[in-house]
């Protein structure tokens, strides 16, 4: 038994050896290779040099692991591609995020109070109107109709519902110019 333990440790260190040396071997003949398809894929220099690296350092720890080592450069090409656009989209992620960050911000509690104030303020004006004015300009101007769905749901000519509408615009524009000082 002490025989086997003894040449075993042995056997170890010359096997992580010889797979150290093979893993070396490989990397000689496709060094360049992982900088190469990272650049193609990120075209900056530092970024394709980062991607090499992490995809070289994987491919050390998992060489072991590789079933067919004659496949090593295609191994290694598949792992930084995979990585290079990895990172790519992370950078899209980010500097989505950055130009978020960079728009301005959401409207403050007071600008809030002021719209709401405003709408407030346009929809009794709109309540004032007369009816016909009203449901007019409610159709076509809220509820987003153009004239000619206005014509057909009213049942009156288009020329009548343009009239109603400057009509309306007329008289909300009298009601709210007071409005228009203030802000």
């Amino acid at each position: 038994m002490n025989d086997l333990a003894d040449g075993y440790p042995g056997a170890l260190v010359s096997a992580v050896d010889e797979l150290e040396r093979e893993f070396e071997e490989r990397l000689r003949d496709s060094g360049t290779l992982a900088f190469r398809v990272a650049y193609g894929v990120l075209r900056h220099r530092e970024d394709a040099e980062d991607v090499a690296q992490e995809s070289l350092a994987k491919a050390y720890r998992s060489f072991s692991q590789l079933r067919d080592r004659e496949r090593f450069r295609a191994w290694l090409v598949r792992t930084t591609w995979r990585a290079a656009l990895d990172r790519r989209r992370g950078e899209r992620r980010r500097t989505a995020r950055e130009q978020v960050a960079l728009e301005p911000d959401a409207p403050t509690t007071e600008e809030l109070a002021a719209a709401q104030e405003r709408a407030a303020h346009l929809w009794a004006a709109i309540d004032s109107l007369p009816d016909t004015l009203r449901l007019t300009i409610v159709l076509s101007g809220i509820d987003g109709h153009d004239t000619r769905e206005v014509a057909a749901l009213l049942g009156i000519p288009e020329g009548t519902v343009r009239s109603r509408l400057f009509l309306a615009r007329k008289a909300l524009a009298e009601k709210l110019q007071w409005l228009n000082r203030t802000t």
